[in-house]
């Protein structure tokens, strides 16, 4: 049939059921509203209008930022930027996102219509995803390792003064893209070897602060890198560690050699060969000497240990092995130090300060989502790696200053404190932030964050000032 003549068919005809068509609705003529450019020559610090925000909390980090100058250690470090995001702009954009709990940089879209979020990076609004994923591939190793640096110098004056015993492992992170390039390690929450980007870091003990971060590492870097945080803590205090805790899989005997050799003490775990457990084994229970771990609320108090020097292959010299049982393995546990007058008991307490590093990777892959990248560049996932550490950092301050959260952690420290509404709004002289009605707001009202703030250069040298509900 020719087109022509299909209307005139009864086939083609409508029956007239249905619901009529009506008048489109006003919502539907407008469109979704459509966020800004950021543009760092568009915000607006004079009208003084008041901004709305879910997260008015995250302004609780800005007397730390403008303290420690962090606009000054992002330019020194050589970070790319531009007349539109100068680079302290770009980095705070993406810490931003790691101080609200956000999985991956696409979901800095989330937040792109809050002015208030865009105001705390010093822009009008924060930059798109586009940017925000195309920025990380414009850094380089040699910018990572100058911003810790300036940030581990600063933070330190701060959270520790006094650092000396560090805690230290490797983190595996997944790919989830091409694996051609990638080595493979074995990946504890898939239970498997798997493509992913091998990184390390490093804890101090007595603050649980992360100070050092590297994930641009392959196979063939991994047995040098403990040396290289060493050279690294060394540029910025003039000094070695003093103790250094880690597991076996860190460092061969070659490189545990020259960590000897630096008179840094360390201690580490060796892998437990049928060899030596058949010599433990025959050993009298008299060669076996017994300790108490007095340590509250401690399952396994009563060991017992064997406190022997022997030589090991690529390691030069003698050194300091302690085989304990009673710490709730079947088999011995084997300690390694060049430690010779510390007793059996306090390095066996020492040792088990390193679950620290552990708990500290956990936050990390928990809560600052270290897990969720999807790239397969090592510099990409390098830049996410050093923001871990700056954002450990930032939380890790904040619970410093809150009496009765000294040890909280950042889920808890966000949920109370910073997942706060609120609004901002600027002054000639102020920004002030006016946060809600909530139950924990005496505890910052105590705290007085803004107490001396400093300037923030970002904000035309602003003050920061918090007003409760």
């Amino acid at each position: 049939m020719p087109k022509s003549d299909r209307g005139k068919s009864p086939l083609f005809v409508p029956d007239g059921r249905g619901r009529p068509p009506g008048q489109p609705r006003c919502e539907d003529l407008t469109g979704p509203e459509e966020p800004l450019i950021a543009d760092q020559r568009l915000l607006d610090l004079e009208s003084g209008r008041s901004l709305s925000t879910r997260n008015a909390g995250v302004f609780v980090f800005l007397p730390l930022l403008a303290r420690l100058h962090f606009d000054q250690l992002v330019t020194r470090a050589g970070y790319p930027g531009s007349m539109m995001v100068p680079a302290p702009s770009a980095l705070l954009a993406l810490l931003t996102l790691k101080l609200l709990d956000k999985e991956r940089r696409r979901h800095i879209n989330d937040v792109n219509c809050d002015e208030a979020m865009g105001r705390f990076a010093g822009l009008n609004i924060l930059p798109k995803k586009s940017y925000a994923i195309d920025y990380s591939y414009q850094t380089t190793r040699e910018n990572q390792c100058a911003l810790l640096e300036g940030w581990v110098t600063a933070l330190g004056q701060t959270l520790f003064p006094t650092a000396d015993t560090f805690s230290v492992d490797f983190h595996p992170i997944p790919s989830r893209g091409d694996p051609t390039g990638l080595d493979r390690h074995y990946v504890p929450c898939r239970g498997k070897a798997a493509p992913s980007i091998q990184s390390f870091f490093a804890l101090e003990q007595e603050s649980r602060c992360l100070c050092y971060a590297n994930a641009n590492l392959t196979r063939a870097d991994q047995p040098g890198e403990l040396m290289r945080f060493v050279e690294f803590w060394h540029t910025i205090t003039d000094h070695d560690p003093q103790w250094l805790y880690f597991d076996s899989k860190v460092v061969d005997y070659t490189e545990l050699s020259k960590i000897n050799q630096r008179g840094i003490h360390f201690i580490t775990i060796r892998r437990r060969g049928a060899a030596i457990l058949r010599r433990l084994e025959a050993l009298g229970r008299s060669a076996w000497k017994g300790a108490v771990l007095d340590t509250p609320q401690r399952c396994h108090q009563r060991i017992w240990y064997v406190d022997e020097s022997l030589k090991l292959r690529g390691y030069e010299g003698p050194i300091r092995q302690l085989a304990v049982k009673g710490l709730g393995r079947a088999k011995p546990t084997l300690f390694l130090t060049n430690h010779w007058e510390e007793t059996a008991r306090n390095l066996v307490i020492r040792y088990a300060g390193r679950n620290r590093v552990e708990d500290g990777l956990g936050i990390s892959v928990n809560f600052f989502h270290l897990d969720c990248l999807a790239s397969e560049v090592r510099l990409n996932v390098d830049l996410d790696a050093t923001l871990t550490v700056l954002a450990n950092g930032c939380y890790r301050w904040l619970g410093r200053q809150l009496r009765g959260f000294e040890k909280a952690g950042p889920k808890e420290l966000y949920r109370l404190f910073v997942a706060t509404e609120g609004h901002a709004w600027t002054t000639p002289k102020e920004l002030v932030v006016r946060l809600e009605r909530r139950s924990h707001n005496p505890i910052l009202r105590e705290a007085a964050l803004d107490r001396d703030s400093p300037p923030i250069p970002w904000l035309g040298g602003r003050r920061l000032r918090f007003v409760y509900a």
